[in-house]
C-alpha cells in the first residue's frame, strides 16, 4: 500500500497547475526610501493581516538536547493543559519517554492532547502503530491522527500537517524543525549528527499558536474546546527584554501563500545581508526571483545547505538550484557536519524567521506551516554567530567543485529538480 501511495503522491503537481502560477508572483514593498529592512517588513505583514505582537520573550534551543531538555521540563509543570501537534512522533526512546511524562500528568489531572500527521507517521521508518495508540489512548491520553488515508488515496496526498507546536498551559509555547525522535540527539548512522532549531515562546504570540492548534484540534475531532482556559492573560514584560513577533502560518486554502511571500518580501527589503540555512533548499520561484533581485542591488547572500540529507535526490536537487544561484553571486556553503535541518533565514542582523517550512514545493504550496518572524537583533545574531561558527564546517561552492561533480551526478540534480514537488 505505501507503494500505491508514493505513485499517487508523485501525480499531485498535475492537480495544481495553478500553484506554480500563483507562487511566482513577487511582492515589491512599498517606496523603501528611509525605512530599514525591518521596518518594510513589519509594514508589509500588517498590511496583509499577520498578527504581530510586541510583548514576548524568546529562548533558542539549538539543539534537539536542549529542546526536549526544555520541553520535558515545562511539561512536568503543567497544571492545566498540554497541547502538541507534530507531523509525526517516532516509536523510540524519546517519545515513550514523553508519553510516559504526559500519562503521569494525566493522573495530575492535566488535560493532554496530541495530534499527529499520517503521512509523517507512515513515512517514517518507526511509526505509531493501532497497538501503541490504544496503549497511549488507554492512558487517558487524547491523541489522534491528522488525515488519515481512504481510498482513494489521492484526496489525502496534498495538504499535510507539517507543523511542530507545543503549548502548555496557555504560558509557553515551542515551534521549530524538530519532531518527536531520538536521532535529533542521537543523529543517525548515513547521515551522522543531527543539527537543528527550535524555540521556547512566551508572551502573546504564543496565544497564536494555541489558536492554531485548537482550529486543527477541532476540526480534526469534531470537538469545540476553547476559552479563557486556555488562554489566560499574558504578564506585561519590560520593554528591555520584550520582543516583537510575527507568527506567519500557512493554512491551505485560507492562507496559502503566507510563508512564501513573507519570505520573498523580506529577501526584497533587505539592505545588506541575508543569511539562509535550510535542509531541503529547492525554492519557488518567488523565492529565486527575489534572491536573484537581492544580488542584483548588491545585497550579500548566504546560503547553507547540507551536503548529505535523508531523503533521496535533494542533496543533487538543492546543490543543481544553488549552483545556478551561486553564478549569480551567491554564497553557498555545505555543510560538513552531518545533516543541517534548521529552517532559519537572518536579515541585516536585525530580525530573522524560524518555523517548520521548507524552502520547497511541499511547504510553501501545499502542507500545513508556522513561521516566527523575529524581529530582535540579539536573537537574529545568536543565529549569525552559529551561522558564521558552521561555516567553518562547510565547503563554499566553487566552479571548481562544480566540476569535480560527476555527470550523473549534474544529471540526478536536474531530474531531482523536476520532481522537487514530489520530495
Amino acid at each position: 500500500m505505501k507503494l500505491r501511495i508514493f505513485i499517487l503522491f508523485l501525480f499531485l503537481p498535475i492537480l495544481s497547475v495553478q500553484a506554480g502560477i500563483i507562487d511566482s508572483l513577487m511582492i515589491h514593498p512599498r517606496d523603501s526610501i528611509g525605512l530599514t529592512s525591518d521596518s518594510l517588513v513589519l509594514r508589509y505583514l500588517q498590511e496583509s493581516g499577520i498578527p504581530i505582537s510586541d510583548n514576548n520573550k524568546v529562548k533558542l534551543l539549538k539543539s534537539g538536547r536542549e529542546k526536549f531538555i526544555d520541553l520535558f521540563e515545562a511539561i512536568r509543570e503543567a497544571k492545566h493543559h498540554i497541547h502538541l501537534e507534530y507531523f509525526n512522533f517516532r516509536n523510540d526512546s524519546i517519545a515513550n519517554a514523553l508519553f510516559a511524562l504526559l500519562a503521569e500528568k494525566v493522573k495530575e489531572g492535566v488535560e493532554v492532547r496530541a495530534m499527529f500527521d499520517a503521512f509523517g507517521n507512515w513515512s517514517n521508518n518507526k511509526p505509531l502503530k493501532k497497538k501503541h495508540l490504544k496503549k497511549i489512548r488507554e492512558q487517558g491520553i487524547e491523541i489522534v491522527k491528522f488525515d488519515p488515508f481512504t481510498f482513494p488515496y489521492i484526496n489525502h496526498a496534498a495538504h499535510r500537517d507539517h507543523r511542530k507546536i507545543a503549548v502548555i498551559d496557555g504560558e509557553v509555547a515551542y515551534t521549530g524543525g524538530m519532531n518527536i525522535a531520538d536521532y535529533y540527539i542521537n543523529g543517525l548512522p548515513k547521515i551522522g549528527k543531527w543539527h537543528d532549531m527550535h524555540i521556547h515562546l512566551e508572551g502573546d504570540a504564543m496565544r497564536y499558536l494555541q489558536g492554531i492548534f485548537l482550529t486543527m484540534w477541532n476540526r480534526e475531532t469534531g470537538q469545540h474546546v476553547g476559552g479563557p482556559a486556555y488562554f489566560p492573560d499574558t504578564q506585561q514584560l519590560p520593554d528591555s527584554i520584550a520582543e516583537e513577533i510575527a507568527i506567519v502560518d500557512r493554512t491551505p486554502r485560507e492562507t496559502p501563500r503566507s510563508i512564501s511571500h513573507a519570505y520573498a518580501a523580506s529577501i526584497q527589503a533587505a539592505q545588506k545581508s541575508i543569511r539562509i540555512v535550510n535542509p531541503y533548499f529547492v525554492p519557488t520561484k518567488s523565492i529565486r526571483k527575489a534572491i536573484k533581485n537581492a544580488l542584483k542591488k548588491g545585497t550579500e547572500v548566504e546560503i547553507m545547505i547540507p551536503a548529505v540529507s535523508d531523503i533521496a535526490f535533494t542533496p543533487d536537487a538543492s546543490f543543481y538550484i544553488a549552483h545556478k544561484l551561486m553564478k549569480k553571486g551567491a554564497k553557498i556553503y555545505l555543510f560538513n557536519g552531518g545533516f543541517h535541518h534548521s529552517k532559519i533565514m537572518m536579515v541585516d542582523s536585525t530580525f530573522c524567521t524560524v518555523g517548520t517550512a521548507n524552502l520547497n514545493s511541499r511547504s510553501l504550496r501545499y502542507d500545513y506551516e508556522t513561521n516566527a518572524f523575529i524581529f530582535d537583533p540579539k536573537i537574529t545574531n545568536e543565529l549569525n554567530a552559529m551561522f558564521e561558527r558552521d561555516v567553518q564546517n562547510s565547503t563554499l561552492l566553487t566552479p571548481e567543485v562544480w566540476k569535480k561533480r560527476s555527470g550523473w551526478k549534474k544529471f540526478v540534480g536536474w531530474v531531482g529538480n523536476l520532481m522537487t514537488p514530489f520530495l
